[in-house]
């Protein structure tokens, strides 16, 4: 039996998502701040963003199955309003952590609660039926695009009265949208259909479901796709450059401020939102998907380029509506992919690709502030572009594995 759906209802997991998105976007201006007012040493600032970028990806790659397995035994709303409740508690902690070992904690903590993306989705699905299912699942990816559009600029504004109150304005929201859900919010999974054990524990078999580590050896065995599904991880590893070093990069370049930075993150996800939602769907058809992850993988490669050698703020503008461009490669990819991928084998390929793209933002975030860190300490014998270098390699090789590929179909 379908549980009855409200407006109030819809409207908080939209605001969940929502909430979710911006507090990962309203804190990233001002966090290399926050671990300024703990630690003095650059180096030991840029490995700390590293590592708190690294441990969020973590924490989303391991608990978002698990908190999903939770909501289906327990029930979808005692498992949001946990993790909105932390959420809240957590950005305060953040807030006012007196030290670089709590503050890791925090982000921690903040990975775990953001998991609750899988819960709220499956929420919907609850909710839904044949006559607003579509409806319903766009309003996630609305929350999506205005979150990672408005997120940035937020923090940045916030980030001009000090750089721990984007923090304490993204635990308000969060507390506030609890309140809001523990008043408002029905429960969506009736107790019947819960999967409830006598045991009350995992057993093996449900450890071995909920294990993302498992879909990732079945997906990278010796197949027709594989070349695909490794340029495909390329791709994600190289399009976490933003998140890694962004505001580190234009800080020691531009001396840019939050708000600038906010900008300018906030524009390169408007630019994505225009390219992915519009002219994709104008010039992929007309360019063909094989050929459209082509000229995406050039643009993006050659972006990266753009990226590292720009000599003053305004390149950086004109860069980000060229690198837009590049979106027309990752929809061509994951249409190729699943052109590839018999229909049975769908559900778990695109599962797979989730975990793929959690790992590599894992990695990524070590990577490159590494390599930003390799750059700095070289006193002008590296570029300080390095690590933007370095994601248009990984680009490269992308591309050529795609371009190998295609000379040996038929």
């Amino acid at each position: 039996m379908r549980a009855p759906t409200s407006r109030a209802s819809v409207s908080f997991i939209f605001t969940t998502i929502l909430l979710d998105c911006l507090g990962i976007g309203i804190i990233v201006p001002t966090l290399p701040d926050v671990v300024r007012r703990l630690a003095h040493d650059p180096t030991i600032i840029n490995d700390f963003y590293g590592y708190f970028m690294a441990s969020y990806a973590v924490m989303q790659f391991f608990a978002s199955p698990l908190l999903g397995s939770l909501s289906d035994r327990y029930g979808r709303r005692p498992v949001l309003l946990v993790s909105l409740l932390g959420a809240g508690l957590d950005y305060l902690m953040m807030a006012f952590a007196p030290n670089l070992v709590v503050l890791f904690i925090g982000r921690m903590i903040s990975g775990l609660t953001g998991a609750s993306m899988t819960v709220a989705t499956a929420y919907i699905a609850d909710v839904s039926d044949d006559s607003n299912r579509s409806a319903n699942f766009g309003l996630i990816g609305a929350a999506f695009g205005v979150g990672f559009i408005a997120g940035p600029m937020i923090g940045g504004l916030l980030g001009t009265m000090g750089p721990t109150v984007p923090f304490i304005g993204a635990a308000v929201l969060n507390l506030a949208n609890f309140a809001f859900g523990y008043f408002v919010l029905p429960e969506s999974l009736p107790p019947e259909a819960r999967k409830i054990p006598a045991h009350g524990v995992f057993s093996k078999g449900e450890l071995l479901k909920i294990n993302p580590i498992k879909s990732l050896f079945k997906i990278l065995r010796p197949s027709a796709v594989l070349p695909l599904i490794v340029a495909y991880a390329l791709m994600m590893l190289s399009g976490q450059v933003h998140p890694s070093v962004f505001v580190l990069y234009t800080e020691a370049k531009f001396q840019w401020t939050s708000v600038q930075v906010g900008l300018a993150l906030s524009l390169v996800g408007v630019s994505a939102v225009i390219v992915q939602g519009f002219v994709t769907r104008i010039l992929v058809p007309r360019l063909g998907e094989n050929r459209a992850l082509k000229v995406g993988l050039v643009i993006e490669a050659t972006g990266y380029i753009c990226y590292a050698l720009v000599a003053a703020p305004w390149m950086v503008y004109m860069t980000i509506a060229y690198s837009a461009m590049a979106g027309i490669g990752m929809p061509s990819l994951r249409a190729l992919i699943s052109k590839d991928t018999p229909s049975e084998h769908q559900g778990e390929l695109q599962g797979s690709l989730i975990s793929i793209a959690s790992l590599m933002a894992v990695f990524a975030p070590l990577i490159y502030t590494q390599t930003f860190d390799w750059a700095l300490k070289s006193n002008g014998g590296l570029p300080v572009g390095l690590p933007y270098f370095v994601a248009a390699t990984v680009a490269g090789i992308s591309l050529t594995l795609v371009l190998l590929r295609a000379r040996k179909m038929p």
